[in-house]
């Protein structure tokens, strides 16, 4: 039995670590570019970025159009500053309301107005055809499924990201 020598072994791990790095680039360039594309298309036909419409999609799903402002920025995956921003930019467009609680004036909350739920009715059409355009039209059904469960495994939030430096990687 003969064992690879070292020049054999070190180019199969540089081959490897190639190829994961093309993986992670190629993620990288696929979600900037698609993203980028869907905010113009949101931005282009209904005045909104791709962050004003996961808030307003956000809402939409919360239980009385309303959450915590400090709930809705971990959610969206901004700071406390970004969300204040890109919810004053929605308040004055008339689709979120900034409410306060009433046994904690500490606490505010983000609530979808009936004009935000028009905008985000609206824009899910655009959203939407983008989607697929961009993302689904170009995957078979099993392809999409392998990939659900593949992306399953990578972190949603920060706090994902944080536990998860605590655990082993998959193999």
């Amino acid at each position: 039995m003969t064992t690879p020598s070292l020049t054999q072994s070190a180019t199969q791990t540089q081959q490897l670590e190639t190829q994961q790095l093309e993986a992670w680039v190629s993620f990288l360039r696929s979600h900037a570019a698609i993203t980028r594309e869907l905010s113009v298309q949101l931005q282009r036909e209904h005045g909104l970025t791709l962050n004003d419409y996961e808030v307003l999609l956000h809402l939409s799903h919360a239980e009385g159009g309303m959450l915590r402002r400090v709930d809705l920025a971990e959610r969206v995956l901004l700071t406390a500053s970004g969300i204040t921003r890109l919810l004053e930019g929605l308040e004055s467009c008339g689709f979120v309301s900034k409410e306060t609680c009433d046994s904690d004036a500490r606490v505010s909350y983000a609530k979808l107005t009936d004009e935000g739920a028009a905008k985000l009715k609206d824009a899910a059409v655009t959203h939407l055809r983008g989607i697929e355009e961009l993302f689904v039209g170009r995957y078979s059904g099993s392809e999409l499924a392998t990939l659900a469960e593949l992306l399953a495994r990578l972190p949603v939030t920060g706090s994902d990201c944080r536990s998860a430096s605590e655990t082993p990687p998959c193999s």
